[in-house]
């Protein structure tokens, strides 16, 4: 199976050997990865700051370069949920609808595709570990792809997953709300990092890098020991890819 794989804005500054492991974790799974070099944005923050008619552009641009019928696979919930969802919003009643609509329908949010268009089944080859998960804003309420995620941690049989209290709680970075409310973006972080701290675990997990970028920042200032990591870095280890 050919598919493309949008390897997102913060993938490519910051995790870039989470989307690697992305990579290497469709490969494994038989599918033969077109990455385009000259990919971009996926549109998110200048479309939640308001900027419609760049974002229009952005997604415009991204129909052009993804056009082949291929499923496109995004390793990020938020992206993958962009994409899916608020590109159908961004073209509705143009003349440009049905196109965006077929685009939309080729994307995937990784863990959703593993899971339920390629039916994995994870070898865990790692130590016992405790680990706790994060949801993602954009992956919880707009990609939907949380349950899948969490399955996938669940296939590895020496890995404990345990639930954090405020899950579903936003984490404060928010993309441009950090910046804007760095002050209400800071109660909300600590509030998330004292609750993975209470639990005990060696790993906080999370698909999204944005997030995992703004814990892991404080999780450092409050001297805490867990390990923040992205979920397909994680997996790619566990199974022996990496």
């Amino acid at each position: 199976m050919k598919v493309y794989f949008f390897g997102t804005c913060l993938g490519g500054v910051a995790y870039s050997k989470a989307l690697m492991s992305s990579i290497k974790l469709l490969q494994h799974f038989g599918c033969e990865v077109i990455y385009k070099k000259d990919q971009t944005c996926c549109g998110q923050p200048s479309y939640n700051s308001g900027y419609y008619d760049e974002s229009r552009q952005v997604a415009l641009k991204n129909l052009e370069l993804f056009k082949e019928p291929y499923p496109i696979i995004v390793p990020s919930g938020s992206c993958a949920g962009m994409m899916m969802h608020d590109y159908l919003h961004l073209f509705e009643g143009t003349n440009q609808e049905s196109r965006v609509k077929e685009f939309s329908q080729r994307v995937f949010d990784l863990s959703d595709f593993l899971v339920e268009n390629l039916g994995v089944d994870l070898v865990d080859q790692g130590n016992s570990t405790r680990v706790t998960w994060h949801s993602n804003c954009h992956a919880l309420r707009i990609a939907r792809c949380v349950d899948s995620s969490k399955k996938l941690l669940r296939m590895l049989k020496n890995v404990t997953l345990v639930e954090l209290e405020r899950e579903e709680e936003c984490c404060g970075f928010g993309g441009t709300f950090s910046v804007k409310e760095p002050e209400v973006s800071k109660a909300m972080v600590e509030r998330k990092v004292n609750d993975i701290i209470s639990k005990d675990v060696e790993y906080i997990i999370s698909g999204d890098g944005g997030c995992l970028l703004n814990i892991s920042g404080a999780l450092q200032k409050m001297g805490a020991k867990v390990k923040p990591m992205h979920l397909y870095e994680f997996l790619a280890q566990r199974i022996g890819l990496v």
